[in-house]
């Protein structure tokens, strides 16, 4: 096949696809962390536990991640990915912009208005990011897929930076939420302008079944790959749903006076968003998905061993080894594409919008196991042992998990 022009390949890497489901996930990300950022002033204002509650409330969210991720992923098969584009981005503005007035709300029974409100906005945000990423992937040629993907997550992981510094300037919490709801609805109308993918056009009037997630669980090797897709991408959530959001509770071990999650989840996703463009690069240089993985969980893990029981004792070098994970982690966008790559069209939304969405659906297990090691050891050694557990999935499946570069996507399960 004729190699590409650079002119050609720049034309692909900034198309219409891509510039819009990067602008996407940059609102998605906003909205998602934004919990994680406001919640300790924003319960503490509303009069809530910003510990009991705020957990309570985040687990809700996850929970509608988990359930809107399986929703649009079948809905995008059956429907084509730009029927999630529309449909979750108007979801979870409408939830966010409804946050944002929670102060007006009834104060009997506000935990549940407000667990209720990050459920509807979880199920809004899951299909984001699949629907994304799997029109990126049928739209550009098998040789920029992880360059392209990457741009999508590398711009758009940049929205919890934005969501932080809006949280800052904006004055109030409550206006963060109104000003991500608002971007969502422009952005709505800025995706008018986006085609459907061609390789989804060529199955969409076949009789090929569409959109089965039992299927994923009816064969042995379709299982397989699909449980391995969601242990290579737990690192990513436990790090952020732990280390990050709950960094406060770290503070008092390493004998810190204080630690802001909003500022660790914000310096995160700095490195996030560096790593993720990075990544699509990685993968591209060693013409492998599983190496680029491979290499950037070992990068991850030594960071994660350091900050947990090196001399983590400022909050300046807590933000540091933030980073630090955060460039690990950064492989979020090639493990969404790995799995992309793994699944027939038929199927593939489905597997593109659930897989990452039971990692985040996975948050609260992870949570609720380190909540019940602390009953038995020290803040740090619980947030040890859940680590070794999921880093020791991850690679497992990273190595052993089928290679995907330059595989051809037009095929159905």
């Amino acid at each position: 096949m004729q190699e590409l022009s650079l002119s050609s390949k720049m034309k692909y890497i900034f198309s219409i696809p891509v510039i819009i489901s990067a602008l996407g996930y940059f609102v998605d990300i906003y909205d998602l962390l934004l919990f994680g950022i406001v919640r300790i002033p924003s319960l503490k204002a509303l009069g809530l536990n910003p510990d009991a509650d705020g957990t309570f409330i985040l687990n809700c969210q996850m929970v509608g991640l988990l359930i809107g991720g399986v929703f649009w992923g079948i809905f995008g098969d059956k429907k084509g990915r730009l029927s999630v584009l529309f449909g979750s981005i108007l979801v979870y503005s409408i939830a966010n912009i409804a946050c944002g007035f929670l102060p007006y709300f009834p104060k009997e029974h506000l935990v549940y208005q407000y667990a209720g409100l990050r459920f509807i906005a979880g199920i809004g945000l899951a299909g984001e990011l699949g629907a994304g990423i799997t029109l990126v992937s049928e739209s550009l040629p098998k040789s920029l897929r992880a360059i392209g993907t990457s741009v999508v997550a590398g711009f758009g992981l940049m929205g919890a930076v934005v969501a932080q510094l809006t949280v800052e300037l904006s004055g109030g919490w409550n206006i963060s939420y109104i000003i991500g709801g608002v971007m969502g609805i422009l952005l709505l109308v800025l995706r008018i302008s986006v085609s459907e993918s061609g390789i989804y056009k060529n199955i969409e009037h076949k009789s090929v079944s569409k959109g089965d997630f039992f299927s994923f669980f009816t064969h042995k090797d379709r299982l397989i790959r699909y449980l391995k897709c969601i242990a290579v991408g737990l690192p990513t959530w436990y790090y952020i749903g732990i280390l990050a959001v709950l960094a406060n509770q770290f503070a008092p071990e390493f004998g810190i006076k204080d630690l802001n999650p909003g500022k660790a989840i914000m310096w995160a996703y700095v490195g996030i968003s560096v790593g993720d463009l990075m990544s699509g690069f990685i993968s591209h240089a060693l013409k492998s998905r599983k190496m680029a993985i491979f290499y950037m969980l070992i990068f991850t893990l030594i960071g994660a061993a350091i900050m947990l029981f090196g001399n983590t004792n400022t909050e300046t070098k807590y933000y540091l080894f933030c980073i630090w994970l955060g460039l690990g982690t950064g492989y979020w966008a090639m493990f969404v594409t790995l799995a992309a790559e793994q699944f027939g069209t038929n199927i593939r939304n489905t597997a593109t919008t659930t897989v990452p969405n039971m990692v985040r659906g996975l948050v609260p297990v992870m949570i609720l196991a380190f909540d019940s090691l602390k009953a038995y050891f020290s803040v740090i050694g619980s947030a040890a042992i859940v680590g070794v557990i999921v880093f020791g999935l991850a690679f497992y499946s990273a190595l052993t998990i089928s290679e995907t570069h330059d595989k051809d996507l037009e095929f159905t399960e």
